[in-house]
């Protein structure tokens, strides 16, 4: 039976540093098949609350839900319906890029895990550094590694933060055709973008973010 409710609900999130507030009473509902775009000029808080909603960061209220449970990093239910790609991920120092893809699709129950890692690895362009350290790598490598962890496993949301930061022009379109038909095949996306096309490509809904959000 198709769930009826949200895949993620974000109710009244408030986030202060100190004397700032970050983010005032925030609420958004993200359904199946959705596609929300968090725009904004840096500083304006897209980062932090996307932090928030992974539970990475603790808010100061309101609630964040993932398919109905709270969201929390160490919950194995919400761990097996949720991939991020947030920040400059750090990998495994010792494994190669193949081996660190297999390791993680195995830990997530993956059937048939060789076969899934070397489409991934094809899909990213990244079979020719397979047996590579990912500190070899250059920086636009590792963020189509970063974005392989995410595709590699199940997932019934995607949380990626500026996913297109370092990557060239032919890689930003290949990641505007990859999420649109994640979209599709009904994942529900909450991404935060700079990049005009991409936004323009993935999502179904734009929400602009700061003290200029209203012009």
């Amino acid at each position: 039976m198709a769930r009826q409710g949200p895949v993620l609900r974000v109710k009244d999130l408030k986030k202060s540093f100190g004397p700032v507030t970050i983010i005032e009473r925030f609420s958004l509902d993200v359904r199946a098949g959705e596609a929300v775009a968090l725009t904004g000029r840096n500083g304006s808080g897209k980062s932090t609350l996307l932090r928030c909603i992974i539970g990475a960061d603790r808010v100061d209220e309101g609630t964040v839900e993932l398919n109905g449970i709270k969201m929390s990093e160490t919950n194995p239910d919400i761990r097996r319906e949720l991939a991020t790609v947030i920040d400059d991920m750090d990998f495994f120092p010792d494994l190669s890029v193949v081996e660190h893809l297999d390791l993680l699709a195995r830990a997530h129950g993956v059937a048939d895990p060789e076969t899934v890692v070397d489409e991934v690895l094809d899909e990213v362009q990244l079979v020719p550094q397979s047996g590579q350290l990912p500190g070899t790598l250059s920086s636009g490598q590792r963020r189509r590694l970063a974005l392989a962890t995410a595709f590699i496993r199940p997932r019934s949301l995607l949380i990626l933060d500026e996913p297109e930061a370092r990557l060239d022009v032919e890689g930003v379109a290949w990641l505007a055709g990859r999420l649109k038909a994640e979209r599709q095949r009904g994942l529900a996306i909450v991404m935060a973008s700079h990049e005009p096309t991409l936004v323009d490509a993935v999502a179904t809904r734009t929400l602009r973010l700061g003290a200029d959000a209203g012009e």
